[in-house]
């Protein structure tokens, strides 16, 4: 009479959740098949994020490394340290952008 009997719960709840969410991604795998138009499109825009993720810290280095050299001149390349530090940060930044993207798409 005091507290109810956890064991009295329906043992079909966790089947029809299962159930539920079984069917929710199966229906977003199917209207992500109807869409191959779109993947096309999508790839192109992936592939032009992809690029500008690379280029722009790229071109922001290599001008950081001209002004180093052209403000304080060293017997080092600053404009060469700061591009390959630009592509270093834009492959991480792309390499970032591409996972979570795949791990949206695999949801």
């Amino acid at each position: 009479m005091g507290s109810p009997d956890p064991c009295q719960h329906k043992p079909d709840d966790g089947r029809k959740r299962l159930s539920r969410a079984v069917e929710v991604k199966e229906r977003r795998k199917v209207c992500a098949r109807c869409g191959k138009s779109r993947a096309v499109w999508f790839g192109l825009g992936m592939f032009g994020m992809v690029g500008w993720a690379v280029a722009i810290p790229t071109v922001l280095g290599t001008t950081l490394g001209v002004w180093v050299d052209r403000s304080f001149p060293s017997r080092y390349s600053w404009t060469i340290m700061g591009l390959l530090v630009g592509v270093i940060l834009g492959c991480f930044n792309a390499w970032h952008w591409v996972k979570r993207e795949s791990r949206e798409i695999g949801e």
